[in-house]
């Protein structure tokens, strides 16, 4: 019997343009910006540097806003020049972001949402068109594997990783990848030839980063080895989103650390864009000028 398995045909496939039909990334912009586009890597697809995170304590502190706020705080952010939003499963978020970008023409933004990879009898087909209908939504640009945190997980979502090059086929996914926590899930991403896209914490002080463990404490000590991951990866072609940039609230209330998170993340670990979540517009405002900053 031929080692080619359904999972190579699915990759090769995807690998020899079965997404043709989609819109194809144009040249990054040459002066370096928040709100310029840069290609995430392998995944070809082109985002704008900064994303509106929606998943600040899973979602709680945007949901607590109301549809309302939260509505015209997303298109401040679009007014502003955003085109990346981010959700996920878990968030408490994911409808109410379809609802705010109700209207925006799809092809004028992307949209990044996370898989729970722990569901059991579940159709991995089945999930991805519920979460479209609650995203409103024809097709999510990026699906991650989301909260890997054990070293074993590029074999125990093998499932969700076929299943996922499976709606590639079916365009309802245009690219994927997965998000982190601790080392031992970090240290399984090189190598990882599925792999197109990785969501990283990533700042200066280690707040809330990746350690032994995946909780969410700090970790000074291991900030030089995510940033070595970082770098290995981006080597192997993946497009890096930094998360955590705020030190998961613990910058709230630091102006300078959050200017010097973002300059670490794209000069010193070099991500090619980041995630913040928002939940006013002056946050957005400053998010936009600390990553100009960041990249002159």
């Amino acid at each position: 019997m031929s080692p080619f398995t359904r999972r190579d045909f699915l990759k090769t496939s995807l690998a020899a343009g079965a997404l043709a039909g989609m819109s194809a990334p144009g040249l990054a912009d040459a002066k370096r910006t928040a709100t310029g586009t840069v290609t995430l890597g392998k995944s070809n697809i082109e985002v704008t540097r900064l994303a509106f995170g929606t998943g600040t304590n899973s979602g709680a502190v945007q949901a607590a806003l109301g549809q309302q706020e939260f509505t015209r705080i997303v298109r401040y952010a679009y007014d502003r020049g955003i085109r990346f939003f981010e959700t996920a499963e878990a968030y408490q978020t994911p409808a109410m972001l379809g609802e705010a970008l109700k209207g925006i023409p799809r092809e004028n933004y992307h949209l990044m949402s996370k898989v729970t990879t722990f569901h059991e009898g579940i159709d991995p087909q089945a999930k991805f068109d519920e979460l479209r209908r609650i995203s409103q939504t024809e097709y999510f640009d990026i699906m991650l594997l989301h909260w890997q945190h054990t070293p074993d997980w590029p074999e125990t979502t093998k499932r969700w990783q076929d299943g996922i090059l499976e709606a590639q086929q079916r365009k309802i996914i245009r690219s994927h990848g997965a998000s982190v926590h601790g080392l031992p899930a970090l240290r399984q991403m090189p190598g990882t030839n599925w792999l197109q896209v990785g969501l990283i914490r990533i700042n200066h002080a280690g707040a809330r980063m990746d350690g032994p463990t995946y909780e969410d404490t700090n970790h000074p000590d291991n900030v030089s080895e995510v940033v070595d991951h970082i770098h290995q990866l981006k080597q192997e072609g993946l497009g890096i989103i930094g998360m955590k940039l705020c030190g998961g609230g613990q910058f709230d209330h630091s102006h300078d650390d959050r200017v010097k998170a973002m300059r670490f993340a794209f000069q010193n670990a070099g991500v090619d864009a980041a995630t913040v979540g928002f939940k006013s517009t002056q946050e957005i405002d400053e998010a936009i000028d600390n990553m100009n900053l960041a990249l002159t």
